[in-house]
């Protein structure tokens, strides 16, 4: 039977019809103020909006998308493994970032994860089909297919991280390649200045992944303050706490007098930390430890709490969404210059 206490207007979804009565306007003019369309005065965009809020009504996005060309979702693309993705704060605080300033232009996150190489014909099609308005990719690496997918279909695309280091012969009149990025090499050249401040000569590297240009930086930047650093002092990471492990484990066997340490992540120093911890060796009193991204789950939970880098992991990805955005809006085709964002040498306890 049917529910006598229900009420089957107030239960009804509104329609279009119903926003453009109680605005007082046509339905062409409601349909234009919802759907983003351009030509209505301010005054008839005021009544309707609030028609809309007073009436609950929910747009139809089949006729927004017909509108305005929009789908309203964005890519968020990831060149990493499933469980480096959730195991890494990193990439939490970026997608936060981005989640929110997404959120902000009323606009959907779809994620897409590339593990390997037969991830990209799924990522193919997807963005060959249109389903997204734009993309923001990072944690690219030299041999990605990734710009080339992107360039091949013209989907707008932002990334976070310089994509690619110049090369010679680069031709100066392709088109820009939007990102958003640190100061890596500045950061590092900090985080090294800091060691030798303190005293410290035999400062080794705990380097990043050389397939990706933010490990490449800070690679640079320690070499701009020990350009004569002895070679046994640099050991390859990969981002990892793991691989922070195994590289302090190489140093300690190739050079036992080094007395400082810059890693190109926290989670590299967090993983050098628990082996000078377990050989007995005092930081920092034996061993200075400068870490890079300031993750306070990991830097102010270690023992000591670790000196590191900051550099805003979150405001980054905001940044990603405004110059997509300022793209996407411009409706010249035109992109916004590339952000470098500054970092910031943040002293604890580590050195």
């Amino acid at each position: 039977m049917p529910d006598p206490t229900r009420d089957p207007q107030r239960d009804a979804r509104p329609t279009l019809e119903a926003v453009a009565a109680r605005a007082g306007v046509s339905r062409a003019t409601a349909s234009r103020v919802v759907n983003g369309g351009a030509g209505v005065r301010q005054p008839l965009v005021d009544q309707v909006r609030k028609a809309v809020d007073e009436l609950g009504y929910i747009p139809n996005h089949a006729a927004r998308t017909l509108v305005t060309r929009r789908n309203g979702a964005v890519a968020v693309i990831i060149d990493e493994p499933e469980v480096r993705i959730f195991s890494d704060p990193f990439f939490s605080r970026q997608i936060r970032g981005i989640s929110r300033e997404l959120n902000a232009h009323d606009a959907q996150l779809v994620l897409l994860l590339v593990e390997g190489s037969g991830d990209f014909d799924r990522v193919t099609r997807y963005l060959a089909g249109g389903h997204v308005d734009g993309a923001l990719a990072f944690s690219l690496h030299t041999d990605d297919e990734l710009p080339s997918i992107i360039r091949r279909f013209g989907v707008p695309t932002v990334y976070g991280g310089r994509p690619e280091r110049p090369s010679p012969g680069t031709d100066a009149a392709a088109p820009p390649v939007p990102y958003v990025d640190c100061d890596n090499r500045g950061g590092a050249r900090e985080a090294v200045r800091h060691l030798v401040s303190l005293g410290r000569r035999r400062i080794a590297h705990i380097a990043g992944p050389r397939d990706q240009t933010s490990a490449l930086d800070r690679i640079d930047g320690y070499h701009d303050v020990l350009p004569d650093a002895d070679p046994e002092l640099v050991v390859d990471g990969d981002f990892t706490a793991e691989s922070g492990a195994r590289a302090m484990e190489e140093l300690l066997a190739a050079r036992p007098d080094l007395d400082a340490v810059f890693a190109s992540n926290d989670l590299m120093a967090s993983g050098a930390l628990r082996v000078l911890h377990e050989r007995g060796i005092r930081v920092p009193q034996d061993v200075a430890l400068v870490g890079f991204d300031d993750m306070e789950s990991v830097a102010e939970t270690t023992e000591p709490p670790l000196t590191t880098v900051r550099q805003d992991v979150e405001g980054m990805g905001r940044l990603m969404v405004r110059l997509l955005m300022e793209r996407l809006n411009s409706g010249t085709g035109e992109w916004p210059a590339s952000v470098i964002t500054p970092t910031e040498l943040i002293r604890r306890a580590s050195a």
